[in-house]
């Protein structure tokens, strides 16, 4: 009998097997969530960035790129904040790192949160009674400055 041996193969037959085996694996690629997790002190304003309006605090909403964004938060009772603000990209999201996150058959979810504080109005930090009375008295002042002498 002779004796049998194992031939190795060679790389031009591993590489059409190898295509074989991964190419489910880029049919079946992941999903990348992108999420802004949106909060303030008071919470309830009302959030615009970059010009679109996305809800009341706490909010949360989808984004496609990182960047730089203009921010609006309104509040009765509160001054309006006008800022921007920073969504920095993890490191999965880097070149080429970001192919291998978006073939991995997994749902990666990135959030980047902001917290914003509000400022009381000027008005808004006096008594409503109070403002009542201011304008009371001097609706009575003005009555007694305007009527003639003699009523």
């Amino acid at each position: 009998m002779g004796r049998m041996t194992r031939e190795t193969p060679t790389p031009r037959a591993t590489l059409p097997a190898l295509c074989a085996l991964l190419s489910p694996l880029a049919l079946c690629g992941g999903c990348l969530d992108r999420t802004l997790i949106i909060t303030s002190d008071p919470p309830g304003a009302n959030v615009t960035v970059n010009d679109v309006e996305v809800g009341r605090t706490p909010v949360e909403a989808s984004f496609t790129y990182y960047g730089t964004y203009d921010v609006l938060l309104t509040l009765e009772g509160h001054e309006p904040l006008r800022t921007r603000a920073t969504a920095r990209a993890p490191v999965y999201e880097y070149p080429p790192v970001d192919l291998i996150a978006e073939a991995v058959p997994a749902r990666v979810r990135s959030e980047v949160r902001w917290h914003f504080t509000l400022q009381p109005s000027p008005e808004a930090s006096v008594p409503a009674t109070r403002l009542e009375a201011d304008v009371a008295e001097r609706a009575r002042a003005l009555r007694e400055r305007l009527s003639p002498a003699g009523q």
